[in-house]
C-alpha cells in the first residue's frame, strides 16, 4: 500500500511540476511561445527576457511555487513515513519528480525550463532558511549585475555550503541533493556561462519593458 501512495505522489509531483507556466502565460495573454524567442528555454528566466516583469514576475511565483506544493506532498501523507531521516528522503524524491516535470515537461513535448525557480520552491519546502538565503544571494547579484543567470549560477553554487556549512545539516540525503542540485544547474547553464566569459549574456532588467519580439 505504501509503495502504491508513493509512486502515485512521484507521478503527481512530476505532473505539477511539469506545468509549463512560461509556456502557458505567453501563450495565454501575448500569442508568444517563449521558446520560440531568447534562449529557448520555458522559464521565467526567458520570460523575463521575452515578455518583461508583467510576465516574468508570475511565472517566476508558479515555477518556485510548483516546486513547493510538491514537496508538501510529503507531509499529506506523512503519517505513513515515521522518522525524520524517511520523511526527508520522501521530501527530496517527491523534489526531483518536480524537477524533471519542469525540464521535461509532458504537456509542451517535454521542451522545459533549467529549473532553478522550481529547485527553490523545491529548497523552501525542505529547508527554508537556506532556501532563503539562496534567494537573498539571487536578488543581491541580479539587482547589482543585472545578471539574472548570474545570479541563478551564483545561488545554486553556494546551496550546499549553505546546507553543509551553516547548518551543519546532519541527513546525508539532503547533502548529497544540495552538491547534485548545484551540479544540475552549473550544467543546465553551461551555455550561460560561455556567454559570460566572452561578455555577450544579455542582461535582464526586471522592470524594463522588453523589445517586442519579432515574428
Amino acid at each position: 500500500m505504501l509503495n502504491t501512495i508513493n509512486i502515485i505522489a512521484c507521478i503527481v509531483a512530476y505532473l505539477l511540476g511539469a506545468i509549463p507556466s512560461a509556456v502557458w502565460v505567453g501563450k495565454l495573454f501575448y500569442n508568444i511561445d517563449v521558446r520560440e524567442y531568447g534562449s529557448g528555454n520555458a522559464g521565467a528566466t526567458n520570460t523575463f527576457r521575452v515578455l518583461g516583469h508583467t510576465a516574468g514576475i508570475p511565472v517566476l511565483l508558479m515555477d518556485i511555487g510548483k516546486g513547493y506544493l510538491a514537496v508538501q506532498l510529503a507531509t499529506i501523507i506523512g503519517n505513513y513515513l515515521p522518522g525524520t531521516q524517511q520523511f526527508v528522503n520522501f521530501k527530496l524524491a517527491l523534489g526531483i519528480c518536480a524537477l524533471l516535470g519542469h525540464i521535461f515537461p509532458v504537456y509542451v513535448g517535454f521542451r522545459g525550463g533549467k529549473g532553478v525557480a522550481t529547485m527553490l520552491g523545491i529548497l523552501a519546502g525542505v529547508n527554508p532558511r537556506a532556501a532563503l538565503i539562496c534567494a537573498c544571494i539571487f536578488i543581491v547579484v541580479w539587482i547589482i549585475t543585472n545578471y539574472i543567470s548570474l545570479a541563478s549560477i551564483l545561488a545554486g553554487f553556494a546551496f550546499p555550503f549553505i546546507v553543509m556549512l551553516l547548518f551543519k545539516e546532519s541527513i546525508v540525503t539532503m547533502n548529497i541533493f544540495a552538491m547534485a542540485a548545484a551540479i544540475i544547474i552549473m550544467i543546465t547553464h553551461q551555455k550561460n556561462i560561455e556567454r559570460l566569459i566572452r561578455g555577450t549574456e544579455s542582461k535582464i532588467y526586471p522592470f524594463k519593458k522588453p523589445t517586442k519580439p519579432k515574428e
